[in-house]
């Protein structure tokens, strides 16, 4: 399984930081790299862990609109099935 992985060699926190630090079109790409890798429930709880939600929030309003669309993706992955994960959303500012 892919997702797997790319996770298990430690792919996640560079991602992350691309989100955060990355040009425009690396947050775009990263946001769509953490959807995929969303899918996979092992993998929701360590991009949560590495931090991810609120740089993914932050491109909810500061993004362009193919980083906004991502980032809702990846966030929507990240919730499906994970109440802990829906929690730190909320709290991140993404209602």
């Amino acid at each position: 399984d892919n997702q797997a992985v790319i996770a298990d060699a430690a792919a996640i926190p560079p991602l992350v930081e691309l989100l955060a630090s990355g040009t425009a079109v690396a947050k775009v790409d990263a946001a769509a790299t953490l959807w995929f890798l969303a899918y996979d429930t092992d993998n929701k709880a360590a991009i949560a862990e590495a931090g991810a939600i609120p740089p993914l929030v932050a491109l909810l309003t500061s993004g362009s609109v193919r980083a906004k669309g991502k980032a809702t993706a990846a966030l929507w992955n990240l919730a499906c099935g994970s109440s802990a994960n829906k929690a730190a959303i909320a709290t991140a500012g993404a209602i």
